[in-house]
């Protein structure tokens, strides 16, 4: 099994963009999906997390209000929906599978890791 994030790019600082999550087996639907993101040179971060089902979420406070994290299981993709995008927001973000079907923020319950997909915020 394979996850892979889309939707990355290059956008303003105020600017949106929606990251996608998939699967390659149709899978995602029993767990609970992560996002995380990462610079060169620095631990990666937690970014947002969502349950099996959709209805709890969670959040880094700095995104929270700015970012939303959802879940069509039918077409079993989990998205990212980044609004009011800011310059300290530029890193790979990656998508990951939790062991359970709960929320979490720690990354070591994630089993499975997408490659990424990079987010630049410039002018």
């Amino acid at each position: 099994v394979q996850l892979q994030a889309s939707g990355g790019g290059l956008v303003q600082p105020g600017g949106s963009l929606r990251l996608s999550c998939g699967s390659s087996r149709n899978t995602l639907d029993y767990y609970a999906i992560g996002w995380f993101r990462q610079d060169p040179g620095e631990e990666r971060e937690f970014v947002a997390a969502i349950d099996k089902n959709g209805v709890s979420t969670l959040y880094q406070d700095s995104v929270k209000g700015r970012f939303t994290i959802s879940r069509d299981n039918a077409k079993d993709t989990v998205y990212l929906q980044m609004n009011s995008l800011k310059p300290e927001d530029t890193a790979t973000y990656y998508c990951a599978r939790a062991r359970g079907t709960t929320a979490v923020r720690d990354a070591g319950i994630y089993d499975l890791w997408g490659q990424g997909t990079q987010v630049t915020v410039s002018s």
